[in-house]
């Protein structure tokens, strides 16, 4: 206990919270099944008797935003059977709480859901509550773990301490106050659970006998704490603040002049329901209040399982896996920081469809994803496992694709899974992928021009290879998928079910190879064959020649003076663009950027083909969580967010990045949304350690919540936080990535906004390895944690100095950028066909204007064709064919050991790092400690050239590349130099599990 009470855990960590497992079935009655009112029967529970050391759990319910007549806890112990319906009847606690301890015999934890023993249910969205042992509480969907009504600890009638906390900044549900007076004992952990105090504020009075004061630790029950940076908080008697860190001693009762809040929010207006397949997404209009909405409560009643109550945070609602062909209807109640319930919204209903014959879904992986290496491909152009779903577009000809018989539909899903075992057998166990979702821009096999983002593009799927079936197969060699996702914009042609535009067009002897003629019933899909033009890029549900009802377009039609590349002329409202009155300005933004180091950057069109959604509109949102929600469902391991930097950080913070922590948290337990790896594209290219002196466009920034409270109004908020938190000077730091001497601390993850970024910095200096490891450890303490930063030499966008072509520094020049980014903070990221310097000096994208496969993005699947077996990670069981020889290629062979060398040595995937005391160019310490799993990892790294340690601890190290061994009597170790691409990595022999490995893996041409 001395350890957790002086320095507690990171703030990434969340103990039990939300966990998924059972299902509805399991929690609710069978049809027809009678429901009695509350009683606390005897036969109710799964065990008569406790015996002697006999887990309990003591489950408390938060009541007030419920405001049944009566509660049951219907559960079961894991593993053991359920309590017979409606459970077992919950008593009073404390004001707005009932409670139940039941007995779990061996089991770790129990399944629980609640009824009002009358068809009203509370299963955590479907989902039911897992929960652990011990005090556990229950509030609004929040699981947390703390006595909600225990007498605040102390003795004596001495004096007494009132200490006040803000909340803005955390964000947490529920906080509670872990202190010791000066001199005595701490509480138990988590602590005092504090009450609410007023908007912004909770509170707690605790005595202090004799003490002249106490410490203190604040945390949310689930394992995230803010401790003050490991200090702990030293507060006196009398009145105290506690906000941001700072501490105000004797200061003023900041809620003093604030009237108890006793305003209910209005009701939710707009709610609207609509069903496909078995699921159903539910969205309104958000409430209002006096001070702010803190979340919803979503009736559902319908079907034979009864009426279901799930809290949200936000105005969209996901459901799936509900009963076929069956009316379902919905209401909203918006809840206030008080627990003021509004009146219910009018009702929306929706009926389902029937099930969908789709594969068994699969969960996230989990762990830590620092420990999972990234192979970066695109998609279409990887390996083409069906030709039968290849489609070349409108301009296969023009570009010269139709030339080379090189579709720019021609990888998919099929072709990915064929070559699992390839990618594993470099060494990598995360793979990011391009966009899944339907494009419709004719050259959009990248998938960056979004269409239909419910829908998976058919163009990358096939019988028996769906996306649910990558995912599967992928995590079946545990390996992890990364999907692509844009948040930021659609293609030209709108977003199918928010907005999709129409245009002016005329089947002239100009256009008619364009606008396809309509077809009754007929629907864009991306695959399918227009029977009558036979095209599969069809336009025909897009244009009208008469101008349609309430069209806002201007001069609708009318010939302008300006000519298309084939000379053809052009007419207003044929194209869609942001300044056209085409589309609607509450769903899209209506500007180009001017400036794009400016707030314009933010919210405006960044090309013709790519249209700016008004992320700050609650519609937007609504359909964007929504869409995601649903690759979230299948088990996708993490998201890499396209163009992150155009959406403004406070909606992020607001919307975006909670939702996608909720649906995880809500699906598959608090571990694996801890584990959700999300990490944003912000396009910061400058050297600069901040872009050219603004904050809000620099890539670190977007790895911090908000340290100010912003209009309730995002639009408003978005201007608020670029105006008055731009300046790089009164930005947060961090010491998150950094040894403190030699140790390994707790990092402080509690302002982490729940983005981690690709590492610009270091992408943009890679065209020479010591200038990359040299500018990216300037910038380390302006990250919220680099050691989670993506670190990548060059992609589909940019080589190095954001270059066009694909990086061509030469083989020993790669190796040694391959020898940094394996060993250094961060996540090693490779671009398909980097491995074998792929297209290296290519232009990496020309768009339509010449053929594909010249350039950066070409088709990689004759390099990787024939078969490949691999035994484990960077071990080849069999191989035949062209992928054989590619997998002799030197640089191949060099991924493939360091690979191995970072998945022996801990401290390369997730230590923190020094400099200290550390001589030469590119030469650190790092090391990684977890005292709960029993590791302590201490490494000495040299690439390329000679360095010398000083102060380090002294023993026995053993060298990873080579075995050498060295001896440290006098806390210095010496290393010759290398040479390029190679390096060394000396890891100190701390015995038992923590044993140095000796040499990993066999010589190869670089590492040797």
């Amino acid at each position: 206990m001395r350890s957790r009470t002086r320095s507690h855990p990171r703030g990434r960590s969340t103990a039990l919270a939300l966990a998924v497992a059972g299902c509805l079935a399991a929690a609710l009655p069978a049809a027809g099944a009678s429901l009695a009112v509350a009683a606390a029967t005897a036969d109710a529970a799964p065990a008569a008797t406790t015996a002697a050391g006999d887990g309990t759990a003591t489950v408390f319910y938060y009541t007030k935003t419920r405001n049944w007549t009566a509660y049951n806890l219907h559960w079961a112990p894991d593993g053991g059977s359920w309590t017979t319906v409606p459970g077992t009847g919950m008593e009073a606690a404390c004001t707005d709480w009932v409670k139940k301890t039941v007995s779990l015999g061996s089991a770790a934890g129990l399944q629980a859901t609640f009824n009002n023993g009358q068809g009203t249910w509370d299963n955590n969205g479907g989902k039911n509550y897992a929960l652990g042992t011990g005090v556990i509480t229950v509030k609004d969907g929040v699981v947390a773990h703390s006595d909600p009504c225990t007498a605040d600890p102390g003795t004596g009638t001495g004096a007494s301490a009132t200490v006040y906390y803000a909340t803005a900044t955390v964000g947490w549900p529920t906080v509670n106050l872990h202190w010791t007076p000066t001199g005595g004992a701490w509480t138990t952990v988590p602590g005092t659970g504090m009450d609410p105090a007023c908007t912004g504020w909770v509170k707690k009075t605790v005595p202090l006998g004799s003490a002249a004061g106490l410490s203190a630790t604040f945390n949310n029950g689930n394992g995230t704490w803010d401790n003050n940076n490991g200090r702990n908080y030293a507060l006196g008697t009398g009145l105290s603040t506690v906000k941001n860190t700072t501490v105000t001693a004797n200061a003023a009762d900041p809620c003093a002049a604030v009237v108890p809040d006793t305003t209910a929010p209005t009701a939710p207006t707009g709610l609207r329901a609509a069903a496909t397949d078995v699921s159903t997404v539910v969205t309104w209009d958000a409430a209002t209040d006096d001070r702010a909405v803190t979340g919803y409560q979503v009736t559902r009643s319908g079907g034979t399982k009864g009426t279901s109550v799930t809290s949200v945070t936000s105005t969209v609602l996901t459901e799936s896996g509900l009963e076929e062909r069956t009316a379902y209807t919905y209401t909203v109640k918006a809840v206030d920081a008080a627990g003021n319930l509004s009146a219910a919204s009018a009702a929306a209903s929706a009926t389902t469809g029937t099930r969908p014959p789709a594969p068994a879904g699969s969960a996230p992986l989990g762990g830590d994803p620092r420990k999972d290496p990234i192979y970066f491909v695109l998609t279409a152009r990887f390996n083409d496992g069906d030709s039968a779903n290849n489609r070349g577009g409108s301009q296969d000809v023009k570009s010269g694709n139709a030339a080379n018989n090189d579709p720019m539909f021609r990888g998919d899903f099929k072709g990915l899974v064929e070559k699992l075992d390839y990618v594993k057998a470099l060494g990598f166990s995360a793979i990011w992928i391009t966009p899944v979702v339907l494009n419709r821009s004719d050259y959009d096999y990248h998938g960056y021009h979004g269409y239909d983002f419910y829908k998976v593009d058919p163009r990358l799927e096939s019988a028996g290879a769906s996306y649910q079936d990558l995912i599967n197969a992928a995590h079946a060699k545990g390996v992890k998928i990364y999907q692509d996702v844009v948040y930021n914009h659609s293609s030209r042609w709108g977003a199918k079910g928010l907005f999709t535009p129409t245009v002016f067009g005329v089947r002239d002897a100009q256009w008619s190879w364009f606008y396809d003629e309509k077809q009754t019933g007929f629907e864009y899909d991306g695959l399918t064959v227009d029977p009558k033009s036979g095209k599969s890029y069809y336009n025909g549900d897009l244009w009208s020649t008469a101008e349609p009802a309430g069209n806002t377009c201007v001069n609708w039609g009318v010939a302008t003076q300006y000519k298309s590349a084939e000379g053809y002329t052009i007419y207003n409202c044929q194209w869609p663009n942001p300044t056209s009155g085409m589309f609607p300005k509450a769903l899209f933004h209506q500007c180009w950027i001017g400036n794009w180091e400016g707030e314009d950057a933010r919210s405006c069109w960044i090309h013709e083909d790519l249209a700016d959604f008004n992320t700050e509109n609650a519609a937007v949102q609504n359909y964007l969580i929504g869409a995601y929600n649903k690759y979230i469902d299948m088990g996708v391991d993490g998201f890499r967010v396209d163009t992150a930097v155009h959406i403004p950080r406070v909606t992020w913070n607001r919307r975006f990045l909670p939702a996608i922590q909720q649906r995880v948290a809500q699906q598959f337990g608090a571990q694996k949304a801890e584990d959700f790896y999300v990490f944003g594209e912000v396009g910061s290219f400058v050297n600069d350690k901040w872009n050219r002196g603004s904050a809000n466009q620099s890539a670190q920034y977007y790895t911090w919540k908000e340290s100010a409270t912003y209009s309730a109004d995002d639009a408003t908020a978005a201007v608020q936080q670029y105006t008055t938190d731009n300046d790089p000077a009164k930005q947060p730091t961090s010491t998150n990535a950094f040894l403190n001497g030699n140790l390994y601390h707790a990092p402080d993850h509690s302002k982490f906004s729940g983005m981690n970024v690709i590492d610009m910095r270091m992408h943009m200096n890679f065209g020479d390895a010591n200038n990359a490891f040299q500018n990216g450890k300037d910038s380390d303490d302006s990250y919220n944690d680099a050691t989670y930063n993506v670190v990548y030499v060059d992609s589909h966008d940019f080589g190095p100095g954001k270059s066009s072509t694909r990086y061509a520094g030469g083989t020993e020049a790669w190796a040694e950028n391959m020898a940094l980014m394996w060993t250094f903070r961060g996540i090693p990221t490779l671009y398909y066909g980097s491995e074998t310097e792929f297209q290296a000096g290519k232009q990496i994208d020309c768009g339509p204007t010449c053929p594909l496969a010249g350039t950066g993005r070409a088709y990689y699947g004759e390099k990787i064709a024939g078969s490949v077996t691999a035994s484990d990670f960077s071990k080849v069981a069999a191989a035949t064919g062209p992928v054989a020889a590619t997998l002799e290629s030197p640089l191949v062979k060099h991924v493939q050991r360091l690979n191995e060398i970072r998945r022996a040595v801990p401290a390369l995937q997730m230590g923190q790092y020094s400099t200290e005391g550390v001589s030469g160019g590119m030469a650190f310490k790092r090391r990684y400690t977890d005292g709960a799993a029993g590791v302590d990892s201490f490494a000495l790294v040299a690439v390329t050239g000679a360095a010398t340690y000083t102060g380090v601890p002294n023993g026995t190290y053993k060298d990873a590349v080579t075995g050498d061994v060295k001896t440290v009597t006098g806390g210095t170790l010496s290393v010759p130099a290398p040479g390029k691409g190679n390096l060394r990595v000396y890891v100190l022999d701390l015995g038992g599990s923590n044993a140095a490995p000796g040499k990993v893996g066999a010589a190869g041409p670089y590492l040797k």
